[in-house]
């Protein structure tokens, strides 16, 4: 649905005489060029298609820290999404990254291929095929192989959660059947693979019997909860974010974790985590739970922070690696000697940018932080 048209008069009029979301966008502090007031402004005062031709429509990092400040109320991402699909049918595509693999491995998941995307969770712990939890893995067996030229292993944090999982009693299902949950297809405006993609991880999980399905990825949690039930209907099973679930149940599952050996930590907050699903504390209090831990908070935080510089593997430049410099930077300036992110493409991106600098900040995901302090009980507890 066109935006555009959903836009009333007086919120054009007020978008028009006020301008936070350009002083707001990290893409506008570094391409002065860009302004998410000026592209509504194109796109209502010409509505033939000025705006769906423009490379603009693609820069935009669909963060919302326009939209948290807007007195209009605009749901700029929204905006924008809802003319990207129109550009895409116009001829107008934005410049993959990677030479476009993530977007052809989606491509080829609407396929019915068989997978073996498992054998990391045969070697982590136990899993079923059928119960009442189920742990949505997404794209992390695909990121570990594109960037393993990071010394990054993105699977350690599935590892993890599996890990915590079983320890707690839990033995998750965990499929060779699931799919890309489509988050990046949405944001490229191709809802043709989207709608393939989500149509058949209903049907995998429905399979599965599951009663609520946990993820550790903010972007698979934040399409489940928000995107499949606009395009697909009310789901019949809860979505968790894995910080939410193991906020809630890891203090009465009886387990103990050591004191930190990293020294000070910062948290980083995903924009799909934080500003588009509203989870801000359960990642803090889980990393309370460890002894002695001394979480400090970077000047931009919660609401406010500073977004990982680009997003659904597309239209990485030198805007994006200006953006990662100056979050790395803001982490530094805390004195933490570790940066914690509870979304597995910002420690990517994050290490990414990092290779280019002497930045001395070890960037870790949540559950493999939590993993790695958890104390062996025994060796034959059989968890």
């Amino acid at each position: 649905m066109d935006k555009t048209k959903q836009l009333t008069q007086k919120q054009f009029d007020y978008c028009m005489e006020c301008g936070l979301c350009t002083g707001s966008c990290p893409i506008s502090r570094e391409l002065s060029t860009f302004s998410p007031r000026q592209i509504i402004k194109r796109a209502v005062l010409d509505p033939e298609g000025g705006l769906i031709r423009s490379r603009e429509i693609w820069n935009c990092l669909s963060c919302a820290s326009c939209s948290e400040r807007c007195p209009a109320e605009i749901d700029f991402p929204e905006f924008i999404s809802s003319h990207r699909q129109a550009a895409r049918k116009a001829g107008n595509f934005p410049q993959e990254s990677h030479h476009g693999i993530l977007q052809a491995i989606a491509g080829l998941q609407t396929c019915n291929l068989n997978q073996r995307r498992t054998g990391w969770a045969q070697k982590a712990g136990v899993f079923r095929d059928s119960g009442e939890y189920f742990y949505f893995v997404g794209c992390l067996p695909f990121f570990n192989v594109t960037f393993r030229y990071l010394n990054i292993s993105p699977l350690q944090s599935a590892q993890s959660v599996l890990m915590l999982l079983n320890k707690m009693g839990i033995e998750p299902v965990i499929s060779n059947h699931e799919r890309c949950c489509g988050h990046d297809a949405l944001w490229c405006g191709d809802h043709t693979t989207f709608g393939k993609l989500a149509r058949w991880n209903l049907d995998v999980i429905k399979a599965s019997g599951a009663k609520t399905v946990l993820f550790s990825c903010p972007e698979g949690y934040v399409t489940f909860k928000k995107y499949y039930p606009k395009y697909l209907g009310t789901l019949p099973f809860q979505v968790l974010h894995l910080t939410e679930f193991f906020e809630r149940e890891l203090p009465q599952a009886g387990l103990s974790f050591q004191r930190s050996a990293t020294g000070t930590i910062t948290y980083h907050d995903p924009c799909r985590l934080g500003r588009l699903a509203g989870i801000y504390e359960p990642p803090r209090r889980l990393l309370q739970l460890l002894p002695e831990t001394r979480l400090v908070e970077m000047e931009r935080n919660r609401e406010h922070a500073l977004c990982c510089g680009t997003s659904a593997w597309m239209e990485c430049s030198s805007c994006s690696k200006a953006i990662q410099s100056e979050r790395l930077q803001e982490a530094i300036q805390t004195g933490a000697q570790t940066l914690i992110t509870a979304c597995p493409k910002c420690q990517i991106h994050l290490m990414c940018a990092q290779n280019a600098t002497d930045a001395d900040l070890k960037v870790m995901d949540i559950y493999t932080y939590l993993r790695e302090r958890l104390v062996e009980r025994n060796k034959n507890d059989g968890r």
